[in-house]
């Protein structure tokens, strides 16, 4: 099955390093962050996995829980942990998902249907594709979708940024244009009128075009 944003997120339960979880219980109330990897042991994944382990607290901020997935078993997470944590000098405190019979991976359209039902015998390179990050709401649709390939490391700034600006658009009217930070303007979105936004904003906004108008970013 093809996944898009704005699909809800396949729900599942699963065995993962704290224990059996169903997948949209877990989220609960909060924003989700699931990213996949192709196999324990890999490289590029370690300084992923030991890079989210430092921006938690920062995910936390936003009310937006972590959790990873690798199509190995449970077991060998743990002891990946441990080279995980003593490379990358984070501790890996989020749940990893184990997924030896490739079900999530088929789930959410990262592996092929026909690609059996073991991870035994698999390499990282039968699983290039198992390098997704979703973004999933509270309402458990998708609200991101990042594919990377094994040999780039994933910017997970980025998905702060992009988490960032999910959240404050949809608390208010607003897009936020290219490259945007927090703190910098954002543009008002064209379903609001002028006249709308005159009375939301009464210190003002920049026309640009009347297609194109920007604001301060709402508090």
């Amino acid at each position: 099955m093809s996944l898009r944003i704005n699909d809800t997120a396949p729900d599942f339960t699963a065995e993962t390093t704290q224990g059996t979880i169903d997948f949209h219980e877990w989220i609960g109330d909060s924003w989700a962050v699931l990213f996949s990897h192709p196999k324990d042991f890999t490289p590029v994944c370690t300084t992923e996995l030991g890079y989210m382990a430092g921006l938690q607290p920062e995910f936390a901020k936003r009310n937006t829980k972590i959790i990873g997935l690798s199509v190995d078993p449970v077991t060998n997470h743990g002891k990946w942990a441990a080279d995980i944590e003593e490379t990358q000098g984070h501790a890996v405190t989020f749940p990893m998902i184990g997924d030896p019979e490739l079900k999530i991976a088929k789930l959410y359209d990262m592996l092929p249907a026909d690609s059996g039902e073991t991870s035994e015998g698999r390499t990282a390179a039968n699983n290039a594709t198992v390098r997704t990050v979703f973004v999933i709401g509270p309402d458990k649709k998708i609200k991101l979708m990042l594919i990377y390939p094994m040999t780039t490391g994933r910017n997970f700034n980025e998905v702060l940024r992009v988490l960032d600006s999910m959240q404050l658009t949809a608390r208010h009217k607003v897009a936020t244009p290219v490259n945007w930070k927090p703190g910098e303007d954002v543009i008002i979105v064209p379903a609001v009128s002028d006249a709308e936004a005159a009375e939301k904003y009464p210190d003002g906004f920049k026309i640009i075009k009347p297609y194109l108008r920007t604001v301060a970013q709402p508090k």
